[in-house]
């Protein structure tokens, strides 16, 4: 009797895994560097909040706008493919079929087998094998728009909410540390929830997401300060 074991493979979160910590990362950083800007040139709590919220309202639609139409470019792109293979397999299976028995010879098949391996699934499934194993195009990785839309708009609101309710609760005259500060644990955090869900270590994504995030928040609070002492 051959026993099997579970394999637990995190391949297939990658299509919405990568929307979501893109939309809450650029959601933290962006609206808690549009804040923090806001504020250093002397605006106050009313004027960083409403920036705030408009931050979360038009970043949230961008990005849903620009990962549709993003993902939905890739969709193109794959069906158009899958098109094209389909009609080379109506017109010349055995081509096909030669073209297959290659592809895993080349991976260390031996020929007679290999050819055999690609009758048998072109029989099963010809478009399906021919869309895997030469397209690289599978159930896991095709592009779903729809689904990353909605993932990036909900992730960059989560993301952007975070920085917006430290602005509403911090002390006035504790506003951009609290801000700055509060923004880089979000981040940390972020990094940390992203690298667990896709099954990497913790350190490098941790580490890369904040010093970014800080980076973007030092520049744009620099900024805000000039601007608010040139005006």
């Amino acid at each position: 009797m051959v026993r099997t074991h579970a394999e637990k493979h995190v391949v297939g979160r990658i299509g919405w895994l990568r929307a979501a910590v893109l939309g809450a990362n650029d959601g933290i950083i962006s609206t808690a560097s549009l804040i923090l800007g806001v504020a250093s040139a002397a605006g106050s709590r009313h004027d960083a909040s409403i920036a705030g919220v408009a931050g979360l309202v038009a970043g949230a639609m961008a990005m849903a706008a620009g990962e549709y139409v993003s993902v939905s470019s890739q969709a193109d792109t794959e069906q158009a493919e899958l098109s094209r293979e389909r009609h080379e397999l109506a017109s010349e299976p055995e081509r096909e079929h030669e073209e297959l028995t290659r592809i895993y010879m080349a991976r260390g098949v031996e020929a007679t087998l290999a050819r055999e391996v690609a009758r048998q699934l072109m029989a099963r499934d010809a478009i399906g094998a021919h869309a895997r194993d030469e397209l690289g195009i599978s159930e896991t990785t095709s592009a779903r728009p729809v689904q990353a839309a909605l993932a990036s708009a909900a992730s960059f609101s989560m993301g952007a909410a975070a920085p917006l309710l430290l602005t509403l609760v911090a002390p006035s005259n504790w506003l951009l540390p609290l801000i700055a500060g509060g923004s880089l644990i979000f981040l940390a955090l972020l990094g940390m929830i992203g690298a667990v869900a896709g099954g990497a270590g913790i350190l490098r994504p941790t580490i890369r997401v904040t010093f970014w995030g800080a980076l973007a928040m030092a520049i744009t609070t620099g900024i805000g300060a000039l601007i608010g002492k040139a005006v």
